[in-house]
């Protein structure tokens, strides 16, 4: 959508609700579509589930999205605190602002609460990226996924088995939108950017290749019978690979003194990045090892491997036609295909269907025929 090709809209006043840094990357684009029309009002309501400066305020800065005109400053807790504390805190917004549509992005506790509130205040609400399924509710984020597509008045989904998924759990046929990954949607646009980072060429300095690495899933680093063999595993591929290392502030607190100082001469450990800078470094990597849904979708559509250090995936697609193999906990497995990675044998893959960076516009222009 360009300047000056912009949608006819009815008025309307939409509501984003962002908690999380996935969450922005899928705003953002959404955001800026729903600018390019006619008759459309936005408000922007981020809950602090995020609160770090560089979890949260860099990446606004990045994406170019503007500043929240509510910040519910919610901060950290139990996943009833934060989920609680969001209905309590942002209930009040939804009455005093009155939204004809309450957007919701992925699979976070903001996410699931902001969706509770509006159905009990008869507010619409479309979810972006609906559909995702691990079919493993050990993980709190697919309650959040399964709770949130139930009370969605409009679901956007990303790919092909999010329709699937949504139409076996008898989610209404109409209610459904295929619309593509709103993800790739930032990923295109900032591609230039990230190819200019300085930072990235600074981290990657003197490296002919290099790994990236990214782990802060509770079912990954909080139990250190679990981490200690994963940090092992690492210290024994950066013989061969150099590995750079964002580190998420859940994991150093978990890591802290259990990496030898023989391996963390050879891991990289650096403080989280920002969106371009991290999108640099992904761009440019022999390998990634991630515990990330979100990592596993931009790597598919870089074409850069991914091993995932995770049983299930609620983006297959990214197995069935990405770069992405599931390692689970297999730290066997994570070095043969590191080494078939290193051999030029990396598993090949395709970009998905409307994986183009116009997601976004196709969301724009649903909302625009949507009668309610």
């Amino acid at each position: 959508m360009t300047e000056t090709a912009r949608i006819s809209f009815k008025k309307m006043h939409v509501l984003h609700v962002v908690g999380a840094r996935p969450n922005f990357m899928k705003a953002a684009p959404v955001l800026h579509a729903l600018s390019q029309t006619d008759g459309m009002e936005q408000t922007l309501v981020h809950t602090g589930q995020h609160y770090d400066v560089n979890m949260s305020e860099v990446f606004f800065q990045q994406l170019g999205m503007p500043q929240p005109d509510v910040n519910l400053g919610v901060g950290s807790g139990s996943h009833a605190q934060q989920t609680s504390e969001v209905m309590s805190l942002f209930e009040p917004v939804v009455l005093d602002r009155k939204p004809d549509m309450v957007l919701v992005y992925g699979d976070v506790n903001s996410t699931a609460a902001a969706a509770l509130v509006c159905s009990k205040l008869m507010v619409p609400v479309g979810h972006v990226e609906a559909g995702l399924r691990s079919y493993d509710r050990a993980m709190p984020e697919e309650i959040n996924r399964l709770v949130t597509d139930q009370l969605a008045d409009l679901l956007f989904t990303p790919s092909d088995d999010g329709d699937v998924n949504l139409l076996r759990e008898g989610i209404p046929r109409e209610k459904v939108r295929l619309v593509g990954n709103v993800m790739i949607d930032s990923l295109v646009r900032l591609l230039p950017e990230a190819k200019n980072s300085q930072e990235a060429k600074r981290l990657a300095s003197g490296l002919d290749r290099y790994g990236l690495v990214t782990i802060h899933r509770p079912s990954n680093v909080d139990d250190p019978s679990t981490l200690l063999p994963i940090l092992d595993a690492l210290g024994e591929i950066s013989q061969s690979l150099p590995l750079i290392f964002p580190v998420h502030p859940r994991t150093r607190e978990r890591m802290e003194g259990m990496i030898p100082a023989d391996v963390q001469k050879r891991l990289k450990l650096v403080e989280p990045l920002g969106y371009v800078d991290f999108l640099a470094l992904q761009m440019s990597a022999t390998v990634v090892i991630t515990d990330s849904g979100g990592i596993q979708e931009e790597s598919t559509y870089l074409g850069v491997p991914c091993l995932t250090l995770r049983e299930n995936t609620e983006r297959p697609v990214t197995v069935t036609l990405g770069t992405n193999v599931l390692i689970g906990h297999d730290l066997k497995r994570l070095h043969v295909e590191v080494e078939n990675i290193l051999a030029g044998n990396p598993k090949e893959g395709e970009i998905p269907p409307l994986w183009d960076g116009h997601a976004s516009e196709r969301i724009a222009s649903e909302l625009a025929k949507w009668d309610g």
